[in-house]
């Protein structure tokens, strides 16, 4: 119970898709392939993760699957991350905000049926 509430109050990191659309249009990268690309790879995932069963999974296993879900929401919030910020290296011109730093290479993107 203490993980998720952890969890929940760590915040959630914002959908990459709605991080791009927060992006400068006006960006002489916003109209490269390289940009074109990492938002359709963050559109992809971000259907894809509506689509598992997420929070509700944990209910229908009862309170000890608490840590799971957990753990689940954690690996999410890295995945929009990482999504995240291959959109904004791909888009944006601006330096990297602190809250993309890090190093992505630890993080593995989540493969969904």
């Amino acid at each position: 119970m203490i993980v998720a509430l952890a969890a929940t109050l760590a915040g959630c990191v914002t959908s990459p898709v709605d991080y791009g659309t927060k992006l400068s249009q006006q960006d002489p990268k916003w109209a490269s392939p390289g940009c074109q690309q990492a938002r359709m790879a963050a559109s992809d995932y971000d259907a894809r993760e509506k689509e598992h069963p997420g929070w509700g999974f944990g209910v229908l296993l009862g309170p000890y699957s608490m840590g799971l879900v957990a753990s689940i929401k954690e690996h999410e919030q890295q995945q929009r991350k990482l999504f995240a910020r291959q959109v904004h290296l791909q888009c944006s011109s601006l330096p990297l905000p602190k809250e993309l730093e890090g190093a992505p290479e630890a993080i593995k993107p989540t493969k969904y049926p």
